[in-house]
């Protein structure tokens, strides 16, 4: 039986009418930046070319396919709206427009948003023409390629592409879309768990004060099974409404029935709905997942059981679409191939994942690593640039159940001084109690890979591939312990303070990037060379059984899923066709990890307490 696919751009909170915005629009380059002195908001005359929304006008699917560096874009769509669907309000959203938008609609302003990462959404209503007139929206973008101050990933700030840094993605490269909502409307659902009290936090707000009379109604059920039912009256004075509701209908059933892991990637179905009087005036369906998870022992856990981490790095680019997946059915398969391989989770790397993705990593049960794209200067712009938008990511995926991990900082990238930038070490330290106080649900990681200052997890990069440097530098309590307190990985230490290091679960955050490139006229970027998939295979194998052979590491990452561009390090090529067999790497992977039995935890907790620091503290 094929699974439904969701429609719904926003899949963790829709509504059933909504207007797929996505396709033919007039496009222009403003390489001048005339277009705001000019009035191009008001013009029909400068669009001389089609582009294919949301396809980037680098990619090839865009119809545009320009590499070359254009800072700003220029976008114009002509429509007309049903005038039943007036009654109310209408919404334009965003997904994500890179970098700086302002959207007009009928020559005026409704929108301007920084980030390029995350949505935005412009309630167009007064801008309306009447009746059934053309409406037109015009959207300007603005993204500077050498801007390093902004946050932009793996979108390289030279020209052309090579080694780990990619083609940019500018302007819109996710779904726009319409939707009609009454005068008073639900904004924000966010759901939190409660396992440990048989509960689920529920908080809903409003766009504006209700009126006196209205009232929330809240129905969650579990493979048909209602259990909540329950209507709470709204407070005039509040737009918000904050509850938790008990989960005892749960009780009788198998546990696992009810909890969510990639095992039983069980979903609750949730409708909230707005009423005054008896009339329900707006509905909003969501999902949510009831798990638990946290760091003890040394080891991740979830739902309160150690849970060893096989994850494998998503760049999430692809040949003619780069940032933009080339539909939603591909995120799926994407998914589907993850879960294929044996990884039960996937490390979003560089880029904030398209919520698409994160539906299917709910749906089918993959834990996801969230990561935001790094900046690449360290300034007061930049941080201000970087915390805005990530509060934007942790608002906007909140609601995810297969979400473990947050990352806001990788590799130092956008902190280039942390060693020796008293500035700097604050700055991801605030990054992380920000994203714990925003987020106090769910594990931390300040800085991946190395110079860890504050981490719920110690992450190592380690991209050895001789089974035998993995097994020195990891294979006791007391190699481990050498490796955090001498190793140097790009020449950066590890741990830059002690209390990093203290009962964090330690992990290969970053490994392998064995790189296969069966057409040898292909540039190709990778860490280690492989002749043929034979080789592919048996290195991978020899690499993973000795990750998996250390009682001290509680998780690995391996580099990459699939092939981007020039890098040739995927399992998988850039079409996403396994360069070995899916069923043996499948194999591999589920093997045991020596790390899990409980008479080796207090490993972790050894290695840690042994570390030797460069200036003799211990």
């Amino acid at each position: 039986m094929t699974e439904q696919r969701p429609l719904h751009p926003r899949p963790q909170m829709t509504r059933e009418r909504w207007i797929d915005m996505n396709g033919q629009w007039g496009f222009c380059f403003d390489d001048e930046n005339r277009g705001l002195k000019e009035l191009w908001q008001t013009r029909i005359d400068v669009f001389e070319t089609e582009i294919t929304v949301p396809f980037p006008p680098e990619s090839r699917a865009s119809g545009i396919g320009d590499t070359g560096f254009h800072p700003i874009v220029w976008y114009r769509r002509a429509f007309t709206l049903d005038p039943a669907i007036r009654e109310g309000r209408i919404l334009l959203h965003f997904g994500a427009v890179d970098y700086r938008a302002q959207v007009w609609v009928n020559g005026q302003l409704v929108a301007a948003h920084e980030g390029g990462h995350t949505p935005f959404c412009a309630d167009i209503t007064t801008a309306l023409h009447a009746g059934d007139e053309e409406q037109v929206i015009v959207v300007r973008a603005e993204d500077s390629p050498t801007d390093l101050s902004q946050p932009r990933g793996k979108q390289f700030w030279e020209e052309k592409a090579r080694d780990i840094w990619y083609t940019r993605t500018t302007g819109i490269w996710q779904p726009v879309w319409i939707e009609p909502v009454p005068d008073t409307y639900i904004n924000r659902v966010r759901w939190t768990p409660l396992l440990e009290r048989g509960q689920v936090g529920v908080h809903i707000r409003l766009n504006q004060k209700p009126r006196a009379g209205m009232r929330i109604h809240v129905r969650l059920s579990l493979h048909g099974v209602t259990i909540v039912d329950d209507t709470y009256a709204l407070n005039p004075g509040r737009m918000e409404l904050q509850r938790n509701v008990s989960l005892e209908a749960t009780q009788q059933m198998n546990w696992r029935k009810v909890i969510w892991s990639p095992d039983y990637p069980n979903l609750v179905d949730a409708v909230v709905t707005l009423y005054e009087g008896d009339q329900a005036i707006d509905e909003i369906n969501s999902y949510l997942g009831l798990r638990t998870v946290g760091i003890e022992g040394g080891f991740f856990m979830l739902n309160g059981s150690p849970t060893y981490l096989r994850l494998v790095l998503e760049q999430g680019y692809w040949d003619d679409t780069n940032l933009t997946p080339p539909s939603p059915d591909a995120l799926y398969e994407e998914v589907k191939l993850i879960k294929a391989l044996g990884f039960n989770g996937v490390r979003i790397h560089q880029k904030v994942e398209n919520p698409q993705f994160l539906y299917w990593c709910d749906r089918l049960g993959v834990m996801v690593w969230g990561e935001m794209a790094s900046a690449f200067s360290f300034s007061t712009e930049a941080i201000q640039r970087f915390t805005r938008e990530w509060i934007e990511v942790l608002e906007r995926d909140y609601n995810h159940p297969s979400i473990i991990c947050w990352v806001p900082f990788n590799e130092s990238w956008g902190v280039p001084n942390l060693a020796t930038d008293p500035a700097q070490r604050h700055y991801v330290r605030a990054l992380y109690h920000l994203t714990h106080a925003l987020d106090s649900t769910r594990p931390v990681i300040g800085n991946d890979g190395w110079e860890h200052t504050v981490t719920d997890v110690l992450g190592i990069h380690d991209y050895a591939i001789e089974a035998e440097s993995l097994r020195e530098r990891y294979g006791t309590q007391e190699a481990v312990a050498q490796t955090l307190a001498a190793r140097r990985p790009q020449f950066r230490a590890i741990i830059l303070s002690e209390e990093a290091a203290k009962g964090a679960p330690i992990m290969l955050t970053e490994c392998g990037g064995l790189a296969y490139q069966p057409d040898p006229g292909k540039p190709w970027f990778g860490y280690g060379i492989v002749r043929d998939s034979g080789e592919l295979l048996e290195l991978y194998e020899a690499m993973i059984n000795a990750i998996l052979a250390s009682p001290v590491l509680a998780g690995f990452c391996y580099t990459q899923l699939t092939d981007v561009m020039q890098e040739a390090n995927g399992l998988l090529t850039a079409d996403r066709v396994p360069k070995v067999s899916l069923e043996r790497l499948y194999e591999i992977n589920r093997r045991a990890s020596k790390a899990l039995p409980g008479e080796v935890l207090t490993h972790i907790h050894q290695a840690a307490d042994a570390i030797t620091f460069g200036d003799g503290r211990q």
